[in-house]
């Protein structure tokens, strides 16, 4: 018997900024994104090293430990496609203030819920904010392509507690067997 998700999570890919050049004078740039056995992709832009995919793709989230990987390739027509570079999407920050005791209905539109700044342990270009939007918990990030000469990519995070998912948890404790037991900040 497979264990039941904790939910869906979201990734809006937005868009890639200033990618790496691999054909003569542009690219044809596309993003593969990988959680464990799941490997989602986005449509390849044609000659362009500054794409709008405006693409959602929707992960199953079984452990939070388990890394999810954004990757943009160059498609290539008659070789193997060359890779723009990669990151790491962190979304522990994320799900953790979905545990927040808050009572978020009562929040205005746009009201920021936690703020997290590139460093060593993330991919983040700039700044990331953690929202809430719309009656849903949204984190806007714009990541740092590793590996690679220049890019990053733009991506929005949304979580959703799907039909027979266990959930966050959020009722009752604050803890919950996926937090991490002691903070590092």
């Amino acid at each position: 018997m497979e264990d039941k998700p904790l939910g869906i999570l979201r990734v809006h890919v937005k868009r890639g900024i200033n990618l790496a050049i691999r054909d003569a004078t542009t690219s044809d740039p596309y993003v593969v994104i990988t959680l464990a056995n799941q490997k989602l992709k986005t449509r390849v832009i044609n000659n362009n090293c500054n794409p709008v995919w405006n693409e959602q793709l929707t992960l199953s989230i079984k452990d939070v430990n388990d890394p999810i990987r954004l990757t943009v390739f160059d498609k290539d027509r008659f070789s193997g496609d060359d890779k723009m570079g990669d990151a790491e999407i962190d979304f522990r920050p994320f799900l953790e203030a979905h545990q927040m005791e808050l009572d978020f209905q009562k929040l205005p539109n746009g009201c920021a819920i936690k703020r997290i700044r590139p460093g060593r342990t993330n991919c983040l270009a700039e700044e990331s904010s953690i929202t809430w939007n719309n009656a849903k918990i949204t984190q806007e990030m714009i990541l740092r392509l590793k590996n690679v000469e220049c890019g990053e990519v733009e991506i929005m995070l949304e979580w959703t507690d799907g039909p027979g998912c266990k959930g966050l948890g959020r009722e009752g404790s604050k803890k919950t067997p996926w937090m991490p037991t002691k903070r590092l900040d």
